[in-house]
């Protein structure tokens, strides 16, 4: 068997249903157009329900009746649902949170990433099941644990966690002397003379040293990187040839995912629309208005981050109805399923899974849709998983080539300004979004890369929120011929979370041709208005910069806002959607760049020859100002209602 993207893919539970409905589960995912079903990612107490006890028999049933109706089979390791009898047996295996209270056994994810016993029993049970299935012709594929991170699960500050930090710094820094330097540990009298004195940064009387905690943020993620290394390499040795796979989750920040996909073969991520604009979405009028469709950028970023990981991604969790974890769970508009796979797909998706088969009666998940109902009826979501299967079979895959716009995303620069963010809804992550956001609506397809990537070939650039420049990023930005476009406190910190010698920008000083020399956070309704219409709000900076190179300043004091040194642009402070809007507009335009506005609803993404139009509003709209003269319709029409997708050849 072989996988043929695109694809769709279904997640399955097997264990929670019974043998008799196995064979006719398989069959009907066939006919819905599923070749993909994932499955085992928390089976670990039915596979090993006490200590060297393995019942294999009926995951070799299920895997047999899925692949005998000509499904591919994602295996999972079971690592992220660690089983009773092994808490019993290790149980300072749990991880601490920020109070130093344990994560109890009853849920799942509750483990210490740092802890070396529990990474030897992962490693063990991942070996076990790989030696069974890493052969098996209908396995084509590994995802690896589950959603790591989630719950707030990636900092732990357990003892495991403790010595491995001490450890980790030893390394880093050779000796406490140099550690303390860069630490600035001579202020408060906080410095060390060995790294066994070293704590974690929780329960201080008041904030702990910002450098310590970015380290300990920067110690956490690498514990990531090696527990999934660990995983990956004994995977790779039993099963070699088939593909490895991890579930990324949206707007999760705790640790680098450039990082860990180094050791993936594919990136993959779990979307929930409905659940995500709940989460983090904009004022109650934006949530009312993308009530049913979710808001029309956090998908897209997300796939275009995760592509930006690894180039090969999957949607593995697909949302299909209303879920059962964000504060409200609204029904999605008829028709949403349809296009955010459609979307997906246009972003370069190999696959999109969706979550799950069948509704569970039972247990944390059981007001969770899924694509049949708990009674085995279809439900809303499996009719349109359907449509998407026949209209993929008329209309050519994606070819996601090189966008002519990047956006330069660093995880490190989101845990610096959280640790020291200055003002209290200041919020990297939402910087970052606003800009891709903005360019979403000038019509953009957009590449997310990380920080010290190669800039070849960019058109425009931008760069919402860069605190550290590292020498390799300073070097690719030099050597870019693109427009660039830095937000805020770019290089306003060191690698060491200090103010740079010669004041913010530090390195980025010979590009930009400013100099910070103020800051400030503004309370929520201050706005510094522009002379040319818009504002900063939140933050502003205070900058020196040669009056020739100033092209916009505020409208009362005429204090800098918007500078311009050659082909680089940057803000002195937080932008509003009319002043963001308006720059990039100006800066693509001097970059040669064509602009198409897209309006608040609807979104374009370009991929070879095709255009995928897609609406999220509440509301019909024309969209025959995204189709060319001479552009053939292959999907949908010029007229886009509620949820609809419109596909062309570009003439």
């Amino acid at each position: 068997m072989s996988l043929k993207p695109p694809a769709l893919g279904v997640c399955y539970y097997p264990e929670h249903w019974p043998r008799d409905m196995w064979a006719d589960d398989a069959r009907r995912m066939g006919e819905a157009g599923i070749s993909v079903v994932r499955i085992g990612e928390f089976a670990w107490s039915r596979l090993e329900p006490a200590r060297d006890q393995f019942e294999f028999d009926w995951l070799d049933e299920a895997i047999d009746a899925l692949g005998s109706a000509g499904l591919n089979v994602v295996m999972c390791t079971p690592t992220a649902t660690p089983p009773k009898w092994l808490v019993d047996e290790l149980p300072d295996m749990l991880a601490v949170d920020e109070e130093g209270r344990p994560r109890k056994f009853g849920s799942r994810r509750h483990y210490c990433f740092s802890h070396q016993g529990y990474r030897h029993e992962a490693v063990r049970i991942a070996g076990i099941v790989a030696k069974r299935y890493g052969n098996n012709p209908h396995v084509i594929a590994w995802q690896i644990d589950n959603e790591y991170g989630c719950h707030d699960t990636t900092l732990s500050h357990s003892p495991a966690a403790r010595d491995g930090f001490r450890d980790w710094l030893a390394q880093k820094y050779q000796s406490p002397e140099a550690l303390n330097r860069a630490w600035g540990n001579v202020f408060w009298s906080m410095e060390v003379s060995d790294f066994d004195q070293i704590e974690l940064p929780n329960l201080t009387v008041t904030e702990s040293n910002p450098a310590h905690r970015l380290d300990f943020r920067r110690y956490s993620s690498d514990q990531v990187v090696t527990f999934n290394r660990l995983q990956a390499d004994v995977l790779r040795k039993h099963s070699p040839g088939r593909d490895l796979i991890h579930n990324f989750m949206g707007r999760y920040l705790e640790f680098d995912h450039f990082d860990v996909s180094a050791d993936l073969d594919v990136v993959s991520w779990d979307s929930y629309p409905l659940g995500f604009l709940e989460q983090f979405g904009g004022d109650r009028h934006w949530k009312n208005w993308y009530l049913r469709a979710g808001d029309p950028d956090f998908q897209a970023f997300h796939h275009d981050l995760y592509r930006g990981c690894r180039n090969r991604w999957w949607v593995m969790e697909q949302q299909p109805g209303p879920v059962n974890w964000a504060p409200w769970n609204p029904a999605p508009h008829p028709g949403m399923v349809r296009l955010w796979s459609h979307e997906a797909f246009a972003h370069g998706a190999e696959v999109v899974s969706y979550f799950r088969w069948r509704q569970p009666p039972f247990a944390q998940e059981q007001m969770h849709t899924a694509l049949n109902r708990p009674d085995n009826s279809p439900d809303a979501g499996l009719e349109e998983v359907t449509q998407v299967a026949r209209e993929l079979q008329h209309v050519p895959p994606a070819r996601t080539g090189r966008a002519k716009v990047a956006l330069v995303f660093d995880y490190p620069a989101i845990w610096a300004s959280e640790i020291q963010p200055q003002g209290a809804d200041y919020a990297g992550f939402e910087l970052v979004f606003l800009f891709y956001a903005a360019m979403r609506r000038l019509g953009f397809s957009i590449d997310i890369v990380a920080s010290g990537t190669s800039l070849d070939g960019y058109e425009l650039v931008v760069v919402p929120h860069l605190l550290m420049v590292s020498d390799k990023a300073l070097d690719a930005f030099a050597a870019s011929t693109a427009h660039i476009v830095f937000g805020p406190r770019a290089g306003s910190r060191t690698s060491s979370h200090q103010i740079p010698a010669n004041l913010p920008p530090g390195k980025l000083q010979s590009l930009t041709g400013t100099r910070v020399v103020r800051v400030e956070s503004l309370r929520p309704g201050i706005q510094i208005p522009c002379e040319q219409g818009g504002a900063v709000h939140r933050w502003f900076e205070h900058v020196e910069v040669a009056d020739e190179n100033i092209i916009t300043r505020c409208d009362r004091d005429g204090r800098p806002l918007v500078a311009q040194m050659g082909r680089v642009h940057s803000l002195a402070g937080w932008p509003d959607e009319n002043l963001l809007g308006s720059l990039l507009k100006e800066v693509a335009g001097e970059a040669g760049l064509t602009v198409v506005d897209t309006g608040d609803d609807l979104r374009i993404r370009d991929h070879g020859t095709l255009r995928t139009i897609v609406n999220y509003g509440p509301r019909a709209h024309d969209a025959s100002h995204l189709i060319g003269k001479g552009d053939d319709i292959l999907l949908g029409d010029r007229e886009l209602p509620i949820a609809g997708v419109t596909i062309v050849r570009r003439a």
